[in-house]
């Protein structure tokens, strides 16, 4: 089997056709996007594609060629970006292999091709990057900043995860993942940052990293990539996160509910339509008051560290405390699919406990536009899909995660034929535990049987919040439309 040659990993010579393998992640279609923009023809391969990143694509004329095979390279590409969905063995890498043609990682390209000198603004941690790196971008562009971003989701009010900009600053979301097969580093090691943000320390990603400790060293190393002159925004109220900023050389600001904290999130009250109003305390003293169009509370302090990048980016409170009340939101995050018979649909794609848990208990004390929490009952509906979630390492804590919700459907992983079965999640297991708890909840084999006893289940006033970080077999519309043909999309607020 081949390598790749590391004197061809550059983006050299006369560049005019660039060809993605992947291109149908939500990073890599907002990236194939980006350089369209700038000229460049631009092919793509990728796996059969599901909304929103096939619809995506097709919106933007690129199309994708389903199934990988050398002969996706002809005509022979001037570049190659190779995706981390990419194996070595997969045979349009193998084939790149042999024909001596320069390639790059995904951040690679993104720092060449965008970032360059300017100021890059990087949010990372376990939780949280998608909403916190859309809240940077957006709040800047309201605050008249011309800003470059890339997101690991799409706008939901302007359907955009990509923008080239004209001016000083870059947003781009910090990545823990692998780079690519052939780099295992985190992505963010490549994007620069001038200005970071440190969200949340977890174990995640149990196919890329051992263990805790391994996590760890990661986000180490994203403290330390900081420069001197440049800040890093950290969350005060998790040890591990305050332990990683201690390993940075630049200015540390540190925000969350502590006293301690530089930037503290001093009360938090639902605004009776889906937000928050917030009052936060500066590090000079200053009461700040904002509203967050977000619900619950770790919004709220994604919002904050927002607040607290863009006061160090030099950037006047007043602008960017108007900029944040008029976030879009991102699609997949809370999103509202519609509403048909009284029930409203939500996507969210939360997989980790501590998401799950988060979302579930800021739908139920914050509500959603056009759902006040005493409208009826949160039906919460999960289904452990990534690679980390489908193993058995969190089946204790995903017992903690769905106490909010006043009823839960399941669905066992898919796709468990490699793991032993003695490392395998049991959704039957978790909703047992639940139901000892007292909390109604099922499990079910495949998407079919959730949907048929969900659909006899729901009735006018639920919310019904979908939480996967996958399609879940197209089950959003297909419980719209099994619940009437009088469906209703719902608008963007």
């Amino acid at each position: 089997m081949k390598d790749l040659e590391p004197k061809l990993n550059t983006a050299r010579g006369n560049i005019n056709h660039i060809h993605l393998m992947g291109i149908g992640g939500v990073a890599m279609g907002a990236l194939a996007a980006g350089l369209k923009q700038k000229g460049f023809t631009i092919t793509g391969s990728d796996r059969p594609l599901y909304p929103p990143m096939s619809d995506f694509l097709a919106e933007k004329g690129i199309s994708v060629a389903q199934g990988y095979d050398p002969a996706n390279l002809e005509p022979r590409p001037d570049l190659v970006i190779v995706g981390n969905v990419i194996r070595k063995e997969n045979p349009e890498a193998q084939a790149l292999a042999g024909m001596n043609i320069p390639y790059l990682s995904l951040p690679q390209a993104v720092s060449d091709f965008f970032i360059r000198d300017r100021v890059s603004l990087v949010a990372a941690g376990t939780h949280g990057k998608t909403t916190t790196t859309a809240l940077l971008a957006e709040t800047l562009e309201a605050c008249g900043q011309k800003t470059g971003f890339m997101v690991g989701g799409i706008m939901a009010r302007t359907g955009r995860n990509f923008v080239e900009g004209e001016g000083g600053f870059f947003v781009t979301e910090g990545d823990e993942y692998d780079t690519a097969f052939f780099d295992k580093r985190p992505k963010f090691v490549h994007y620069r940052p001038g200005i970071g943000i440190l969200s949340s320390c977890e174990f995640d990603h149990a196919d890329i990293y051992q263990d805790f400790a391994a996590v760890k060293k990661a986000f180490d190393q994203f403290a330390s990539l900081i420069p001197a002159k440049g800040a890093l925004i950290s969350w005060a109220d998790s040890p591990e996160v305050m332990t990683r900023a201690a390993r940075a050389k630049c200015k540390v600001w540190s925000y969350g509910l502590s006293p301690r904290s530089d930037w503290r999130l001093a009360s938090l009250e639902p605004n009776g339509n889906g937000g928050a109003d917030m009052v936060v305390i500066t590090p000079q003293d200053r009461e700040l008051e904002v509203m967050s169009p977000l619900a619950g509370e770790h919004n709220a302090l994604n919002a904050l560290a927002v607040i607290a990048a863009l006061s160090a980016a030099g950037l006047p409170l007043g602008q960017i405390s108007k900029g944040l009340s008029k976030f879009g939101g991102v699609k997949r995050r809370q999103e509202v699919r519609g509403k048909a018979k009284g029930v409203m649909v939500v996507d969210d794609f939360a997989h980790h406990p501590t998401a799950v848990r988060e979302t579930v208990k800021a739908v139920k004390q914050f509500g959603l536009p056009g759902w006040p929490p005493a409208a009826g009952r949160l039906v919460a509906v999960f289904e452990p899909r990534t690679n980390t979630s489908k193993q058995n390492i969190f089946q204790k804590e995903y017992a903690g995660a769905f106490d909010q919700a006043d009823l839960v459907f399941l669905r066992e992983p898919p796709d468990t034929e490699s793991l032993a079965p003695e490392k395998r999640f049991s959704s039957e297991i978790l909703a047992q535990s639940l139901r000892d708890k007292g909390i109604q909840a099922n499990a079910f084999a495949h998407t079919e049987e959730l949907l048929t006893a969900l659909l006899k289940e729901l009735k006018p006033g639920d919310l019904c919040l979908i939480m996967s970080n996958g399609g879940f077999d197209n089950i959003h519309n297909k419980l719209l439309n099994g619940l009437g043909q009088n469906s209703q999309p719902m608008p963007v607020s």
